[in-house]
């Protein structure tokens, strides 16, 4: 008779079939926290939370803080933390909303809904964003003061220049082709949309085959041929099925007839029209995919994870990590102004209070998604899915009629533990 008896054997078997099919057991288990706090409130509010109205105001409520978080795990990765974004989306905000109001009418004699307006605006924006951010790094990363000290300070200092710049007052209404990067106001269609569907699955599935000919072409393992086939089904019937849910929430039939109208013709007897995929999601895509790319693909994706894992061995090995920090704050101040595009754009004007508390909600987006504060961890598609869950969680209270102190309360409470969770995980694991 055998000592090993056949369970404690088939145990390690189950262990190792996850890293056989390369599942990511984290990324698995916030998407099970996600769809299970999605069921919940949409118990909790009789069927209204899974609408495709309420998905599609969630999801262009996601964006803004969904792209400051992509850079905002290049921070943390980094060994730093930026106290100062939400102060930094309301300076760049107001730069661009006098830019639209002020500089194009009065100085250039372009006026809103001109051409140029919007783009110049936007310029003036990034131009902002990047000035900030490469006055932090340098004062991070060369004069070697602490980011939490810099960030702090700019949390500070760059709400009130923004109060400063507007006297404290609204600025709007903003250019109308600006504001086709706020949500509900610019979409691609329902057609449109079902084209970008179609070619993100067939780039998803071509980037699934590319890399298991890579794998099999350099003798590394590779999953099952049956996996591949799953995952490549399960991600084509994801975007899909997103674009579908987006298509299915129907513009009002007086929204309808205004365009019509603004077009010299009449609404045509039972037309219906779907939104679909909002550009700002378009944006946040790209800027995702963008980042995948920086983090996976270049040199400068590589330096920044290397100097998170262990920036002694990373200065010895030749990295300039200065002037690193310097690249990882002007790209923060790149994303908050891209942000603040989308924010001041989804409410049609600028006001004093935009970006407000999107600090504890870009961390929180970061580190629920699987950046680890001692840094050298962290995915970008962690933290679009980590700001997701924090919008659902925020949107879902509201439904159900919980006050704002409460969910503030909530939502801090949230982000503590999932940071006990992921130094469990990481013990545990070995991380």
């Amino acid at each position: 008779m055998s000592d090993s008896p056949a369970l404690p054997k088939a145990a390690p078997g189950m262990r190792n079939l996850a890293r056989t099919l390369e599942i990511d057991t984290r990324l698995l288990g916030m998407i099970g926290a996600f769809i299970a706090l999605c069921l919940v409130f949409h118990f909790l509010t009789d069927g209204r939370f899974l609408t495709p109205r309420n998905i599609f105001n969630l999801t262009i409520q996601t964006v803004s803080v969904g792209i400051m978080a992509t850079g905002m795990v290049f921070v943390i990765v980094t060994r730093h933390i930026d106290l100062s974004v939400g102060s930094l989306l309301a300076t760049c905000s107001a730069m661009m909303a006098m830019t639209q109001t002020l500089v194009t009418p009065e100085w250039l004699g372009l006026g809103l809904n001109h051409p140029l307006t919007a783009p110049a605006a936007i310029v003036v924006g990034l131009g902002t964003g990047i000035v900030i951010g490469a006055f932090h790094g340098w004062l991070i990363g060369y004069l070697g003061i602490p980011a939490f000290i810099v960030t702090l300070g700019g949390l500070l200092v760059w709400r009130n220049v923004a109060w400063y710049l507007t006297n404290g007052q609204t600025i709007g209404p903003l250019d109308g082709n600006f504001q086709l990067f706020g949500g509900i106001g610019g979409t691609l269609g329902e057609t449109w949309s079902w084209v970008f569907g179609l070619i993100c699955a067939a780039a998803a599935l071509y980037a699934i085959w590319q890399s298991r000919r890579n794998k099999i072409s350099h003798d590394f393992p590779v999953k099952p041929l049956w996996a591949e086939i799953a995952l490549g089904a399960l991600v084509t019937a994801a975007i899909l099925g997103f674009i579908a849910i987006l298509n299915a929430y129907q513009i009002p039939e007086r929204r309808l007839e205004r365009m019509f109208e603004a077009r010299g013709e009449v609404l045509p007897e039972g037309f219906t029209a779907g939104y679909g995929l909002p550009i700002s999601v378009l944006l946040l895509i790209a800027v995702a995919v963008t980042m995948t790319i920086i983090a996976n693909r270049t040199r400068l994706g590589r330096y920044i994870f290397a100097t998170g894992g262990n920036p002694d061995a990373a200065e010895l090995s030749g990295i300039n990590t200065r002037l690193l920090t310097v690249k990882v704050f002007i790209m923060m101040g790149i994303l908050c102004a891209i942000s603040a595009v989308v924010a001041s754009s989804r409410q049609t004007f600028h006001s004093n209070d935009i970006g407000t508390l999107d600090e504890l909600r870009v961390i929180a987006a970061a580190v629920i998604g699987g950046t680890a504060l001692a840094g050298g961890v962290g995915t970008i598609y962690g933290a679009i899915l980590g700001a997701l869950i924090m919008q659902s969680l925020q949107s879902g209270m509201a439904m159900v009629g919980v006050d704002a102190p409460f969910q503030n309360i909530v939502v801090g409470t949230v982000l503590v533990v999932a940071v006990l969770i992921d130094t469990i995980y990481r013990k545990r694991t070995g991380d």
